[in-house]
């Protein structure tokens, strides 16, 4: 009976106790915007980022995610999170080089990394993540983390089979050293918002896009109008960020923190190789179509690749921009990716 008593007695102490987690639990709530619609793969992903950071948190984490920049500008998205709009900006770095062309080279050093993992090693092992911060906080933000979708697709409606047929070419380009780039070998690259792309190639304001992979421009419905394409993508491989209002993020519990780190590295590492095998799928399904795919000759390459280092130089304009540039081509070098 005195057994019966003593485990009656410990499981009200061990409901009395989970009780009193429960009303102490700390709970964070994020309003995060992204570019993405739920319809792209990027955007599914973002998804199952929600349904991690809940799950790990036990529900302490709420996340309401607003999609295809429903309450502002993709490119307004950073400064909403800053002035507390928003919570968290889930949109790119590269959006911001008006403020300072450093951001360039917060998520796409523009033809400088091999692939995905490389730069994903900057940052966890480069001291990369320092550096971000290092910029993002002097505008009222913590840089939390990357998803990588892999290197990027060009769509347009007119062939695009080497570096001469970009002359005169009409594209939608996101702000920043790409627009240097593209200008420089001959192309007219007009600034848009991510989600005017579509309308834009329909009615021929623009030729074609610099949008996102082979992947999601499908989930954006460009090649239901853009009958050319380059595939494996070159010129471009932004990593898209999750960015948090400083005082927000400073106040969130350090598990919370750490929650959010962990499950960016996760949606990093799931977004990256299940772009990896949807491109390749979708990449013999577009040509089975009748896609025209073009793959670049190592001497448009090699023209291409010139532009972009003559770019770098030029658009890093400010000692910020300078000291991320370095930092980048520093570990680059270190590695043997770079003379």
């Amino acid at each position: 009976m005195s057994i019966l008593k003593n485990l009656t007695l410990a499981a009200s102490a061990a409901a009395l106790s989970a009780a009193a987690f429960a009303a102490n639990a700390e709970t964070t709530t994020l309003r995060i915007q992204t570019h993405f619609s739920q319809e792209t793969l990027s955007g599914q992903m973002a998804g199952e980022f929600i349904e991690d950071v809940t799950a790990m948190s036990n529900g302490e984490i709420q996340i309401e995610m607003f999609y295809a920049s429903s309450v502002v500008a993709s490119a307004e998205t950073f400064d909403a999170a800053a002035t507390g709009i928003l919570d968290c900006d889930m949109t790119g770095g590269s959006y911001q080089t008006g403020k300072n062309p450093a951001f360039q080279f917060t998520g796409d050093l523009t033809g400088g990394y091999a692939n995905p993992y490389q730069q994903y090693a900057w940052l966890l092992h480069g001291g990369g993540e320092d550096a971000l911060n290092k910029l993002y906080n002097q505008y009222g933000m913590e840089f939390v983390g990357w998803w990588i979708p892999g290197p990027e697709s060009l769509s347009s409606t007119k062939p695009l089979a080497g570096v001469a047929d970009l002359e005169g070419w009409k594209f939608r380009s996101p702000p920043g050293v790409i627009t240097m780039i593209f200008e420089n070998l001959g192309a007219s690259p007009i600034v848009m918002d991510f989600n005017e792309i579509f309308t834009a190639l329909e009615t021929g304001i623009i030729d074609g896009a610099d949008a996102a992979n082979l992947t999601n421009n499908i989930g954006l419905g460009l090649y239901d109008i853009a009958e050319h394409t380059n595939y494996p993508g070159f010129h471009s491989m932004p990593a898209d960020h999750l960015a948090c209002n400083k005082d927000v993020w400073d106040n969130m519990p350090a598990h919370h923190q750490a929650i959010l780190k962990v499950g960016m590295q996760a949606l990093g590492l799931k977004n990256t190789t299940i772009n990896e095998v949807k491109n390749a799928q979708n990449s013999v399904e577009l040509a089975a179509k009748g896609l025209n795919m073009y793959q670049w000759s190592e001497e448009d390459m090699a023209v291409y690749r010139q532009a972009v280092q003559d770019a770098w130089v030029d658009f890093a304009t400010t000692p910020e921009s300078t000291e991320l540039l370095n930092a980048h081509l520093d570990f680059l070098r270190d590695i043997g990716a770079m003379q």
